[in-house]
């Protein structure tokens, strides 16, 4: 058993049972090659509820700042983050996001780049965008619905991968793309809600 799966086990022990998770739409995941998967983001705990749903392992960019902290920066590491600096053009990011897309493995984005403090869903950033132009992924949406209460329900939809032929076709702007990804996790939250 790998980290991350045994990681994985005990934060889904812990999450699914206390927030009463109900995961809907595995069966449009990909069941294998590179898959741009992206969430609406209201909760510091939408990665990990993300990591213990997904059928597959996920990366995830993490703030810089959290590889600094002892012990945690271990943890994080070997859960398949990797850092990003956050206000500045991070070239290394761009290019481990991309690499995790192009080896066939499943990359988890919140395009809105920060936790919505409202629970609306918020404007995407360009990078969403950017990742979904550069690669062959498959782009999954996915919406965290629910407050994060105890013993409350919390869902999380994993929708259909969205056709990305046709804006590639059209060389739509990252800016377009992200619009459109961000317009289906906001139908699948009207939804389910």
């Amino acid at each position: 058993m790998t980290f991350y799966s045994f990681a994985r086990s005990v934060v889904a022990g812990f999450l699914k049972p206390l927030y009463r998770i109900e995961v809907i739409g595995l069966e449009y995941f990909p069941k294998d090659g590179g898959v741009l998967l992206c969430t609406n983001h209201i909760h510091n705990f939408d990665p990990l509820v993300v990591g213990a749903t997904a059928p597959r392992p996920v990366h995830f960019m993490a703030k810089e700042e959290i590889f600094n902290v002892p012990v945690l920066g271990n943890i994080v590491r070997r859960c398949n983050a990797f850092p990003v600096k956050r206000g500045k053009g991070d070239r290394e990011s761009l290019r481990a996001g991309l690499k995790v897309l192009k080896d066939g493995n499943v990359f988890g984005l919140f395009p809105e780049g920060t936790r919505s403090k409202t629970g609306e869903i918020g404007k995407g950033l360009s990078g969403a965008g950017f990742f979904a132009l550069r690669t062959e992924a498959d782009v999954v949406p996915c919406a965290i619905i629910g407050p994060y209460k105890s013993l409350g329900k919390l869902k999380v939809v994993y929708g259909k991968p969205i056709a990305m032929e046709e804006m590639r076709a059209a060389k739509a702007s990252a800016e377009q793309v992200t619009e459109l990804i961000m317009s289906e996790i906001d139908k699948l939250i009207k939804e389910h809600q």
